[in-house]
């Protein structure tokens, strides 16, 4: 399986109807500590964006509403990993990616048979509190070698100025929250990510 190398992270559907269009392949959902309903009406508003511009959604955590509304792909934290329902999500025929961010985390990731491995954070992040260091460019080169040929998603910190190194590290698409989200200009930000990803496209 291939993913993009350009990987957006939102946490609504509002930024996925704003950034999409732009030419953004693959965007991640992530909302966290919203009612049910509430996340219901993202996903589907999110669905038919995506669909509209041929844009890869992948939804954070909620498994169960992942196979309701019929999407396609879920990522999976380590904490959401171990109360998950790994027969029904493979059943309903759901990608799987997994985050990771050290040894054991890579085995218990691997043990789930995912369709791509996360790993961060690269760099130091504001997302938020980690109890891991940055991880840095030589780690991803010894997580590709292990996950091999599963794709690689870098993540945490990363900005265009970074993507050369993590790329030619071994990452397979760079993951960004922040660097857009926070940033003054949104759209011009990630039209910068998406030509400085475009090589490796």
């Amino acid at each position: 399986m291939k993913l993009d190398p350009f990987y957006l992270i939102v946490d609504s559907a509002d930024w996925i109807e704003r950034l999409v269009p732009l030419g953004v392949k693959l965007v991640q959902l992530r909302m966290k500590d919203k009612p049910a309903r509430e996340i219901h009406a993202h996903v589907a508003r999110a669905k038919t964006v995506c669909a509209e511009h041929g844009c890869q959604l992948i939804i954070n955590d909620h498994w169960q509403l992942a196979i309701e509304e019929k999407c396609d792909f879920i990522h999976l934290g380590q904490e959401d990993l171990k109360s998950a329902d790994l027969r029904a999500i493979s059943d309903a025929k759901l990608k799987l990616g997994i985050s990771t961010h050290d040894a054991d985390e890579l085995a218990i990731a691997l043990s789930a048979k995912p369709d791509y491995v996360a790993l961060g954070p690269i760099y130091p992040t504001i997302l938020k509190k980690m109890k891991w260091a940055p991880q840095g460019l030589e780690k991803i080169r010894t997580w590709k070698r292990e996950i091999a040929p599963l794709p690689l998603v870098a993540i945490g910190g990363l900005n265009p100025d970074r993507l050369t190194g993590a790329f030619e590290s071994g990452a397979d698409s760079a993951a960004v929250v922040t660097d857009i989200t926070l940033n003054s200009d949104p759209e011009a930000r990630t039209r910068e990510w998406l030509a400085q990803t475009a090589p490796w496209r």
